[in-house]
């Protein structure tokens, strides 16, 4: 199934009976708490403009209370705008009928949730075949693809387990396997391994990417960890307060901050895991001059600096998604990029 971009535009939120009323203060400046104190309507989200690409992953962060949460259930508009559009392809999700959301619900779209949303009296296989069963799919097609996913997510043997017998992590791998079962272009998921201890969520989060390597779905991730977001997105979008104050590759977030608030928060990153070496390449004036290896763009500051060390140079060629030469880095570049000054 072919991705489609989602484009969200000028989507506005406001908690209230009267909330189309209080866009244009909204829009003036009047504040969140200003808004609620003075005529007690919350401001969820504020002009929000993102572009989700078909086919990756787009990670909105944000702490508590930031809208992020707000956001994605505007995507299958579990919860309905106050102004503004939700654009899969060229149809807006906010003008669909009943019948045309539900539809699109059920096959476009699937989600991953926080707390794992398991039905505690299916087991594993049951749990997994319950979209299929809401679209009318055969039995035997629905547990053959429920099978497949289960495997793959690392489940064999446990079709016929309770989600009470199973482990926080192995819970999760249920609810992602019902999702990738639906076959739905568009995965939500919303703080998806946020309950999981700290090295099962970094296991799921490996899953989700060997898994998105092929899949290529179109995967919108809500997490409050700027770690998580900055591994997983090929796009990352931070709110505040409802509002979008910076959106662009995990690059761009940690290298240059839009704001003093996105600046604290990536003071502590460890840059070399999250960078790119594309995204500090130089030109290549003479491709076989002085570099003897090839590094894949898309590897991290910290793979292309243990191959280099262990190939014992100080150069190397950047290839791009092709396999060719797309530029060139040097051990020293790379060295003044993780201790902040510059590449």
């Amino acid at each position: 199934m072919a991705s489609q971009s989602i484009e969200i535009r000028n989507l506005y939120k406001i908690f209230g009976p009267r909330g189309g009323d209080f866009i244009e203060a909204v829009t003036k400046g009047i504040s969140k708490t200003e808004l609620n104190k003075e005529h007690g309507h919350v401001l969820g989200l504020k002009d929000i403009n993102i572009s989700i690409p078909g086919g990756s992953i787009t990670v909105i962060m944000g702490l508590s209370g930031s809208g992020k949460s707000t956001l994605i259930r505007h995507i299958n508009r579990l919860i309905d705008p106050t102004a503004g559009e939700v654009l899969y392809g060229d149809i807006d999700i906010c003008k669909m009928s009943e019948e045309e959301l539900r539809e699109f619900r059920r096959r476009r779209t699937a989600m991953v949730f926080q707390k794992f949303g398991l039905l505690p009296h299916r087991n594993v296989l049951q749990n997994t075949v319950y979209g299929l069963e809401i679209q009318g799919v055969p039995k035997g097609e629905r547990e053959e693809r429920a099978n497949i996913w289960i495997k793959r997510v690392g489940l064999d043997g446990f079709a016929g387990h309770y989600p009470n017998q199973l482990s926080g992590g192995m819970q999760q791998r249920v609810g992602l396997a019902r999702a990738l079962t639906n076959d739905a272009e568009i995965l939500l998921m919303d703080e998806a391994f946020s309950a999981l201890d700290p090295l099962i969520r970094v296991d799921m989060q490996s899953v989700l990417l060997d898994l998105q390597k092929e899949l290529k779905k179109t995967v919108v991730f809500i997490t409050h960890d700027l770690d998580e977001a900055l591994r997983l997105g090929d796009k990352v979008a931070i709110l505040r307060d409802g509002e979008v104050i910076q959106q662009g590759s995990a690059a761009d977030i940690v290298l240059n901050p839009a704001t003093d608030y996105i600046e604290a928060f990536v003071k502590e990153v460890n840059r070399s895991r999250v960078i790119p070496i594309e995204a500090l390449m130089e030109p290549l004036s003479n491709p076989a001059s002085d570099t003897v290896i090839r590094i894949p763009g898309k590897s991290t500051v910290e793979e292309g600096m243990r191959m280099m060390t262990e190939s014992n140079v100080t150069h190397a060629t950047v290839t791009g998604a092709d396999g060719l030469p797309a530029g060139r880095v040097s051990l020293e570049g790379l060295v003044r990029c993780l201790v902040g000054t510059g590449h």
